[in-house]
């Protein structure tokens, strides 16, 4: 609990707002901030939403999950091409996979 709440006071300042600013945003008594923050008990479901939007982060971060990760995916020239392989057939997207797996691992470690 002691950690969730000093997470959520840690958010608060370093977005750089008092308890009563916080409150002033999320339209909440600054009570109900101060009890969040020194109990680490989670606000109702409704509130989350407008209490990381004030602080700038992501409901999970508020949450104390990380930060979803971007996926990357090919660019350019290859995304058209793996796409246009996705649209083949299966026994065709098996002979594109039979060249580029071994192609793919003999040169993964060489950058």
């Amino acid at each position: 609990m002691a950690q969730a709440a000093s997470r959520l006071r840690q958010l608060r300042e370093a977005a750089g707002i008092s308890q009563r600013e916080l409150a002033r945003q999320i339209d909440q008594d600054q009570s109900n901030v101060r009890f969040w923050e020194t109990t680490g008990k989670i606000p109702r479901s409704d509130v989350l939403m407008p209490i990381a939007k004030a602080l700038g982060v992501t409901v999970e971060e508020l949450l104390g999950e990380a930060r979803p990760k971007r996926v990357l995916s090919p660019g350019g020239r290859m995304r058209q091409l793996f796409e246009s392989a996705s649209k083949l057939p299966r026994s065709q997207q098996e002979k594109v996979l039979a060249v580029l797996e071994p192609f793919v691992s003999a040169h993964a470690n060489g950058h």
